[in-house]
């Protein structure tokens, strides 16, 4: 992809550009923040397995995967902004499509279109984020964008404990969230980049080419997804109310919103990012194994998780700030696109791995899990630092 020549100088942000992506994802994040825990609480009640709702969760990364790499060429084909409201209106369908198909098939499917969208915008925004802030910058930008998407992450539960999971409501909910982010869209339809057909090549080599940064979005896309689907079944399993486990859920929200743009501006001044990084997966395997031993106490786990969750979003923040600026700009959109084929990954194999040890160990297996994934991340931070040096 190749930004359009923009007004702002090279070492300013480009506001509008940059607010008009925000806008349209925070809607998103709404919408995934109120679908995935929702989607799992309907599936416990139907009286699937923890194995199976980990399944139809993993869908999610399947979807995202093969999004990745088609990401890039459906904005070529289709111009950036149509393909945005076109991947907009499609989460909204599928929102619908979950109530009126309750089937376990096609939920399975409704599950692809759903995220195969929601990949799309988040590489397209991604970009468009990137392209409108310079590299010294781009810790506070990214901070932003983390933060007001945060905003829609813990709006999410917060609106599925008004609504519930019984009936049509929530999915009603659901798909008109997502139909308002063509709001900044329409607005900012002119600032939108072109995509040039020389620009959408392989994106493979750039999943090496930081792997501090993309294995950070890795983890961090299998401890979000596995948690946000299957922390409220863990809830339910161990006797919590349906909307304590939900609120508990919009404390990782918020602690993500309060804490992204600080971790932001302390990358910008880090002389190297990969020690932040470090930092963040060191905190969240800590909170991981503290986790069967306060779950008792709802507002002790409720302050641990409001900064665990805001820590360990960094892992996502920080990740693709210290990517993006170790990429040349020519190269953006591939790295971007293989910034989110790791997250994909990771929404594969977080739900699949976490539902799993569920059933096979019992309730405590979800946080075991989780730390597992972030010390197999610090051994890869710390092996990275030792051999750079």
């Amino acid at each position: 992809m190749t930004a359009l020549p923009t007004h702002a100088p090279p070492d300013r942000i480009n506001w509008r550009a940059a607010s008009a992506a925000i806008g349209a994802i925070s809607v998103i994040g709404i919408a995934i923040g109120l679908g995935v825990p929702l989607l799992s609480i309907v599936l416990e009640k139907q009286g699937w397995s923890a194995s199976v709702i980990g399944a139809n969760t993993a869908v999610a990364g399947v979807a995202a995967l093969i999004a990745a790499p088609l990401g890039p060429r459906i904005a070529h084909r289709f111009g950036l902004a149509p393909s945005m409201a076109l991947m907009i209106a499609v989460s909204a369908m599928s929102f619908v499509g979950f109530h009126f198909l309750p089937s376990i098939a096609a939920w399975f499917a409704l599950r692809f279109t759903l995220h195969f969208a929601l990949t799309v915008l988040f590489i397209l925004s991604e970009f468009w984020i990137s392209t409108a802030a310079p590299p010294a910058k781009r810790g506070l930008i990214l901070g932003i964008y983390a933060t007001v998407l945060s905003v829609g992450f813990a709006a999410g539960p917060l609106i599925f404990s008004w609504t519930g999971s019984d009936g049509g409501l929530p999915f009603y909910v659901g798909a008109g969230v997502a139909c308002l982010a063509l709001i900044p869209l329409v607005f900012a339809w002119r600032d939108s980049v072109q995509v040039e057909s020389g620009d959408v090549g392989g994106f493979l080599p750039y999943v090496w080419l930081v792997p501090t940064a993309t294995a950070a979005v890795l983890v961090f896309g299998a401890v979000e997804t596995g948690g946000f689907a299957l922390f409220p079944v863990y809830g339910n399993r161990i006797g919590m109310p349906e909307a304590d486990a939900a609120l508990l859920l919009t404390a990782i929200g918020l602690g993500n919103v309060m804490l992204q743009i600080p971790l932001g501006v302390i990358s910008d001044h880090v002389g190297d990012r990969r020690r932040v990084l470090l930092a963040c997966a060191l905190i969240g395997l800590c909170g991981s194994l503290a986790l069967p031993f306060v779950i008792a106490n709802w507002w002790l786990t409720a302050a641990i998780l409001f900064f665990w969750g805001g820590v360990v979003a960094g892992l996502y923040t920080v990740g693709l700030a210290h990517l993006t600026t170790r990429t040349p700009p020519a190269a953006l959109a591939q790295a971007n696109a293989a910034f989110v084929f790791c997250y994909a990954l990771g929404m594969l194999l977080g739900p699949q791995s976490m539902g799993a040890m569920m059933d096979a160990v019992g309730d405590n297996g979800f946080a075991w899990t989780l730390a597992a994934f972030f010390g197999a991340y610090l051994l890869l931070a710390v092996g990275r630092l030792v051999i750079r040096h």
